[in-house]
């Protein structure tokens, strides 16, 4: 039976969609990935960039509202910052949680190379975290 995954963070715009990419990548029809944030900030065009990179395209991802998500009863829930686990709203489901803060890339500061190493790192990162979930939960 497919699992549905909901990856929560601020903005939906860097680090939920690298995950969502990622798990989207080592589950394929294993799981339904959604992301989403408390707000939205629309997609990181340097996220898109260092995905990329990666051979993983997210420039067709969308920003979402965690709202819209209310009536997907998720197995998962995986908040990628401390500010979205702080404010997540309550789920009603039988959702595991699972939190994992990663830095934001976005408040990354320097030159236009030194932002993208950022971006990179934490792209590393998440990588890893998706990669060990799914074996882990799959």
């Amino acid at each position: 039976m497919t699992k549905n995954i909901l990856v929560l963070c601020t903005g939906n715009s860097c680090r939920s969609q690298i995950a969502e990419g990622y798990l989207k990548y080592f589950l394929g029809d294993k799981a339904k990935v959604y992301s989403a944030g408390i707000e939205t900030h629309g997609v990181n065009p340097r996220a898109v960039i260092t995905m990329k990179e990666d051979q993983i395209d997210i420039s067709n991802h969308t920003s979402n509202h965690v709202d819209e998500y209310q009536n997907i009863d998720f197995d998962f829930v995986i908040t990628v910052c401390d500010n979205a686990k702080e404010r997540c709203p309550f789920f009603p489901s039988k959702a595991q949680k699972i939190h994992q803060n990663f830095n934001d890339p976005a408040k990354a500061a320097g030159t236009e190379e030194e932002i993208l190493q950022e971006f990179r790192t934490v792209r590393q990162t998440i990588r890893e975290f998706c990669e060990q979930f799914s074996r882990d939960n799959f």
